[in-house]
């Protein structure tokens, strides 16, 4: 049996020399990079790696170690392309230009979802801080559709709620507009019951509300299997609904700004499965424009439907020192078993490894878009 001590010694040489070696690559390959800047080549060419890779797992004497030269050099290329970027990058490419304050006055059209009274009406009204012209709207997509024709500055929608989780329509009409996230604001979402004046809650057997509102009150339709869910395009929507159709056999799901608005019965109060319930709504614009100093960072990137494309568009993140703060996945319209992922990150686009790891992915993923920068 050898002697670990002299084993581990023999490793550490073993180890010096794979540093060194490493070292001297990375110098060659910023050559390689230097040079591919001046003829206009990409840094990143994928069919010249698949070739170096299946030469070098050849070399190895084993099928553990063909592999494990494969992982090895698949790490080695990608840390030498981010250090490529980093050394050569352009990142003014990325296009958003840096603001100081958002401007929003009596005169400032804003859209936003649901009738008056509606949670995104609030949010609207808490995020500006101001009088501003509300416009209501009732669907996702007529937001978005107004906000890239121009006929509004600005739009609200929801895109998260704490206990239901996210909005997956509002992350496809992301990618689908040339829409951008200018900012978020997060309000409590407190659900009640409300029916015309002359109702009890005896009366009622039907219940409208927005699916998000049906299913963030689900603990109380199982307490009350009598009461048949319809759904409606919006909370406040539904509200007004029960005060145009006179029926006291109706009743809605909305919030007290909605109820009041519509001169409605408070019949029961606070029903929501979570007393913390909150909802995340976003600004957009059609402009490419960001605070500076902006604190996160929303995204969108299709991937080669491969082993690892995944993995190695998250390590740009890990090499660049980014937290990532939220991910998921949406299925690509026309390409079945195929997604696009939306990543939230910590940072603004002004910080310099931000823009590293977002160069990064834009040449090497399928496509990306910024969905936008804010505070």
């Amino acid at each position: 049996m050898a002697d670990l001590l002299e084993t581990r010694k023999k490793i550490d040489e073993v180890d010096k020399k794979l540093v060194d070696l490493f070292e001297e690559r990375m110098k060659l390959a910023l050559d390689v990079a230097e040079y591919k800047k001046n003829v206009g080549k990409p840094i990143y060419d994928p069919d010249r790696e698949v070739v170096k890779l299946n030469t070098l797992q050849e070399l190895a004497s084993t099928e553990f170690n063909k592999k494990a030269i494969h992982d090895l050099f698949s790490q080695i290329m990608a840390m030498s392309r981010r250090f490529q970027y980093m050394m050569l990058s352009n990142f003014d490419e990325l296009g958003f230009q840096g603001v100081d304050q958002i401007p929003a006055d009596q005169n400032t059209k804003v859209i936003f979802f649901g009738e008056k009274g509606s949670y995104t009406e609030e949010a609207m009204l808490d995020y500006f801080k101001t009088k501003v012209n509300g416009i209501p709207k009732g669907t996702f997509r007529e937001v978005m559709q107004d906000i890239k024709d121009g006929k509004a500055d600005y739009g609200v929608l929801p895109i998260e709620n704490s206990s239901t989780g996210s909005l997956g329509d509002i992350f496809d009409l992301l990618t689908e507009y040339d829409n951008y996230i200018l900012g978020e604001h997060v309000i409590k979402i407190e659900h009640h019951l409300w029916g015309l004046s002359e109702a009890e809650f005896s009366d009622i057997d039907k219940v409208y509300s927005h699916r998000q509102g049906l299913l963030q009150c689900s603990g109380f339709f199982k307490k009350n299997p009598q009461l048949k869910e319809v759904e409606g395009s919006s909370t406040s929507s539904s509200a007004k609904k029960i005060l145009e159709d006179k029926d006291k056999s109706q009743a809605a799901i909305a919030g007290f700004r909605a109820g009041s608005h519509y001169g409605l019965k408070l019949l029961k109060k606070s029903i929501q499965n979570d007393e913390t319930n909150s909802t995340r709504f976003i600004i957009i614009s059609n402009k490419r424009i960001y605070y500076k100093g902006a604190k996160r960072t929303s995204l969108c990137f299709a991937l080669p439907h491969k082993s690892g494309s995944l993995y190695h568009m998250l390590a740009h993140f890990i090499y660049n020192n980014i937290n990532m703060t939220r991910i998921e996945s949406r299925p690509i319209a026309g390409k079945p078993f195929e997604y696009r992922f939306f990543v939230d990150i910590e940072g603004g686009i002004d910080d310099f490894a931000v823009k590293n790891a977002l160069h990064c992915i834009k040449e090497e993923a399928l496509d990306l878009k910024i969905l936008g920068s804010y505070l």
